[in-house]
């Protein structure tokens, strides 16, 4: 029986075991459902701490309860180890690595290598390997096609290699790994034809495409499509900041329209690990090629802006109280990159935490789900604890994350400035909240004549 035949067979009848190198955000989860789909899975991470934590049944994302870990540890599938030896038993392998980019904001695909590293010493010949990582066109072929063929192993015969992009959205109580249409690319007809077969067992519906690069440049485009628009309406809110116009108001307008519009919300910067950071793996490969994107640059130079413009805005409102944003007291409400859950990655509140300090202002910060974080000094900063009293004796507070547990009303009642990035207080006509992109001139005019 042939390589492709055999793993065929196993894929088939579920007795092919699977490894998946990388436990975080995409890792962890597609663990769970390889083993709902009633496979053997191996998790493989270099952090013994996530190890260890997994083989006791906890889990550490917010996404997969810790009674789903424990089930599938008890069940006797699910195996979480450290051992990249672990590699020449498995049939198939999804790499789940970061792709940060670098301080000079080029890819960095250093998890990737190394993986594929470890992967080339242990590989069990005829075994097939997705790459689900966010990365470059081109990224699959490169570091791990060219990587294994220097070996003397043929892709489509020794080994099977394909592209699949993650499409996690933490928090989403709507989508998961299992509903989300999983679009697949194989180097070869026989390897997208296994990766379709694998899917097919573990997620709903599988969307196979011509090639790898095909995959990779999907992912990038729907990142690339919601960071630029986001950037035009962050830029049309500091114009309606401008102009004394409600941007909420407008974008509330515009959406009675039922075709041709599509509506997108401002806010203090763009987080996560896929926007801020997937269109400038393009645009960095597109410059490889001659081309250079300005839709791409323009929209990540706004979108970086956002936290300055919050600052800006926040010490405005405190002149406006007759204080300066130096030795203010200010309150951040919310961290997290967005709404009910826990994950920092690329936070623009981080950014505005920096800001404020740099400005001379006492910051603290308020999230019931992400409990602390470390600065740019490296030291640990936690969140205060919900306290309505000490929460009045701030000079201003600025909102940032809409998590549906705040109290938005004992918030605006406390009569302390709030600086609301997310509409928040939409439902609410009072005069200490500033919305961001909304205007404040003729309020001020208003409270100087008050005094």
């Amino acid at each position: 029986m042939d390589a492709y035949t055999n793993l065929k067979y196993k894929f088939l009848n579920k007795i092919a075991d699977i490894g998946v190198i990388g436990l975080g955000y995409v890792g962890l989860p597609l663990c769970m459902e390889m083993v709902k789909g009633g496979f053997m899975v191996y998790g493989i991470d270099l952090d013994s701490r996530k190890v260890e934590a997994l083989q006791k049944g906890e889990s550490y994302i917010q996404d997969v309860p810790s009674m789903e870990i424990a089930s599938a540890i008890q069940s006797g599938r699910f195996v979480p180890t450290d051992d990249y030896h672990t590699v020449q038993k498995l049939d198939a392998i999804c790499i789940c690595v970061p792709t940060p980019l670098s301080d000079n904001q080029d890819p960095d695909t250093s998890y990737i290598k190394s993986a594929v590293r470890e992967i080339k010493k242990n590989l069990k010949r005829g075994a097939l390997i997705i790459l689900e990582s966010t990365t470059y066109p081109g990224t699959t072929e490169e570091l791990i096609q060219r990587e294994l063929e220097k070996h003397g192993l043929t892709a489509g015969r020794d080994f099977f290699l394909c592209f699949s992009p993650e499409r996690v959205d933490p928090g989403n109580a709507s989508y998961n790994t299992y509903n989300t249409p999983k679009v697949i690319g194989g180097t070869t007809e026989a390897c997208k034809s296994l990766g379709v077969t694998l899917y097919s067992h573990v997620v709903k519906q599988v969307v196979p495409v011509s090639s790898p690069k095909v995959a990779e440049m999907s992912k990038l485009l729907e990142n690339t499509f919601r960071s630029i628009n986001i950037a035009f309406i962050n830029e049309m809110a500091m114009m309606c900041d401008k102009m004394g116009i409600d941007v909420w108001e407008v974008i509330q307008a515009a959406s009675t329209k039922p075709f041709g519009f599509m509506p997108f919300h401002p806010g203090p910067g763009i987080g996560g690990h896929c926007i801020p950071l997937d269109p400038m793996y393009l645009s960095w490969k597109a410059k490889e090629f001659r081309f250079y994107s300005k839709f791409i640059e323009l929209a990540q130079s706004i979108n970086d802006t956002m936290p300055e413009y919050v600052r800006n805005k926040a010490s405005q409102v405190l002149n406006m109280y007759a204080k300066s944003i130096r030795n203010s007291k200010i309150l951040i409400l919310g961290m997290a990159y967005k709404p009910d859950i826990d994950d920092l990655r690329e936070s623009p509140g981080l950014e505005l935490y920096e800001l404020l300090r740099e400005s001379g202002a006492y910051v603290d910060y308020y999230d019931p789900y992400a409990g602390s974080f470390q600065d740019e000094q490296g030291s640990t900063v936690r969140s205060v604890d919900y306290d309505l009293s000490a929460f009045s004796q701030y000079d201003c507070m600025v909102l940032i994350t809409n998590h549906r547990c705040f109290h938005i009303r004992e918030l605006a009642d406390l009569g302390v400035p709030i600086i609301d990035t997310r509409n928040a207080f939409a439902d609410m006509q009072v005069d200490n909240v500033y919305k961001l992109g909304a205007g404040i001139q003729g309020r001020e005019v208003k409270l100087a004549v008050g005094v």
